[in-house]
């Protein structure tokens, strides 16, 4: 490995798998999946757009609500709404996967640093490698986005008669959720590689390892999660109270959403161990489920990291589902009499409809999981040489590995669906507590929450089939290699 001296004050980083020009940082593990997670981010924004479109070409042609502006302006929302929360949960799978990556490159950045590359080239040249996923995450989403969404527009054309003919793919804003994402994606690498200025030439004769439970548990370093989190807190309670007097409380409720699920994204190293050590317990006594409890405890970012994509897609799934409950046992409440079958069809398509986007965030999330499970066994090879050089044999640390894996899911969908029951109990409470009720038109005050028990189970058993998904691959690697192969590993 060389240098090369541009000048006699100024050091080149020198030429690596990471670094190196060719874009050859691409074939290591991490990137593929994360340009998979920014193109569905983008295709999903694309054909919402789209789709935002489309059905407003449909109402313009409908001679009896062609004019209804307010309609139209309720789909467009939920289109920019929905494509932001697909951003976001992205950029938080983003961030965290390349978070994990700098904890696998510690001893490859410390070894730059030796020969004089600084901290901030270091952390500079991750955030061009994530402008770069980026981009190609985002063009490729794009280009899927349009193909789907023609193929849409096909089929409803078929089934719609009064569509304008003049309708085109072309729209004047189809391209800015392509450029949100690749924007979105440089945030949270440069965010997730915040390591790099950690990182000491020392470090150097190290090997590659997360941090521990204690330095990752300092005061102070997690100011900003606490921050976020009471904010947010405070701005859910103050849309729960203004929502007794208008709707508009629903507002303030989405961004004290937004701001205290980002603390406990941020936090959630300090959050998720406590939820960690309680399912743990659940695995017995074994010795691989003891070794696999201990993993998920000893390194909790790496663990933390694991379960907050879960967390996030349960959640979102479980708040709309019960919202959308909420708001309809609210409405059967003022009805008077039997209610015909048919009364609710229209509200239980939507409602299906919602779900079913807001499963592409819950889908971008598993894909979190599975690529940062698989990171994870990579970086651990000397580790689990160790443990098969001391006796485990291939199926113990196949087990081990799935029990970790169903540690972290297990804990990830029970605070998923906590935090998604609040979160959908407020978002119903903000936008209906000032509602006018049946028989005095009084405003509806506290709205009880319901559970629909349906998608909670849909949510159960889809965690289940992603945790044997997610274990599949970093399983077969983790005793792929031979115990003194990978005890020689850095």
């Amino acid at each position: 490995m060389s240098a090369v001296i541009d000048s006699p004050t100024r050091t080149v980083v020198p030429q690596t798998t990471a670094t190196g020009p060719r874009l050859s940082w691409l074939r290591d593990r991490g990137m593929g999946a994360s340009i998979l997670v920014a193109a569905l981010s983008a295709a999903f924004g694309v054909v919402l757009v789209e789709t935002t479109a489309y059905l407003g070409a449909v109402l313009q042609a409908d001679p009896f609500i062609g004019d209804s502006e307010t309609l139209a302006f309720i789909v467009g929302l939920l289109s920019i709404l929905l494509t932001g929360v697909a951003m976001y949960v992205a950029a938080i799978v983003t961030a965290n996967t390349f978070s994990t990556i700098i904890a696998g490159r510690t001893r490859q950045i410390a070894l730059m640093r030796l020969i004089g590359a600084t901290a901030r080239s270091q952390r500079a040249e991750v955030g061009k490698q994530g402008f770069v996923v980026g981009v190609i995450g985002a063009a490729l989403g794009l280009l899927a986005g349009l193909g789907i969404a023609a193929i849409g527009v096909q089929i409803g054309s078929s089934l719609i008669a009064n569509v304008s003919e003049g309708f085109s793919l072309a729209q004047p804003f189809i391209a800015l959720p392509a450029v949100g994402v690749a924007l979105t994606t440089w945030a949270a690498a440069w965010a997730g590689s915040r390591r790099v200025l950690a990182v000491t030439p020392l470090q150097a004769i190290g090997g590659s390892v997360e941090r521990t439970h204690e330095e990752v548990s300092r005061a102070g370093r997690h100011i900003g999660a606490w921050v976020l989190l009471v904010s947010g807190a405070v701005l859910l309670a103050a849309g729960v109270v203004v929502g007794l007097v208008h709707p508009l409380g629903v507002v303030v409720a989405f961004f004290g959403g937004l701001l205290s699920f980002t603390g406990l994204a941020l936090g959630s190293v300090l959050f998720m161990p406590p939820v960690l050590r309680l399912v743990g317990r659940m695995f017995g006594s074994s010795a691989t489920a003891r070794l696999a409890a201990e993993n998920a405890l000893r390194y909790p970012e790496r663990s933390s990291r694991m379960a907050i994509g879960v967390v996030m897609g349960v959640t979102l799934v479980t708040m709309f589902a019960v919202a959308l409950e909420s708001v309809k046992q609210m409405l059967i409440g003022q009805v008077e009499g039997d209610i015909p079958a048919e009364f609710f069809t229209p509200f239980d398509a939507f409602a299906a409809v919602m779900m079913v986007l807001v499963a592409v965030s819950a889908v971008i999330a598993a894909v979190g999981l599975v690529n940062l499970l698989t990171i994870g066994v990579v970086q651990r090879r000397r580790e689990l040489g160790l443990l098969r050089s001391i006796g485990l044999s291939n199926g113990q640390v196949r087990r081990m590995v799935l029990l970790e894996a169903t540690h972290i899911t297990v804990a990830a969908t029970l605070t998923g669906l906590v935090l998604g029951i609040v979160y959908g109990w407020i978002a119903a409470q903000s936008l209906l507590g000032s509602t006018p009720t049946l028989p005095d038109f009084e405003p509806a005050g506290l709205v009880a929450p319901h559970v629909p028990w349906l998608p909670i189970v849909i949510i159960v058993a889809a965690t289940a089939v992603l945790t044997l998904v997610a274990a599949a691959a970093p399983t077969r690697l983790a005793t792929r290699v031979a115990p003194v192969e990978a005890l020689a590993a850095d």
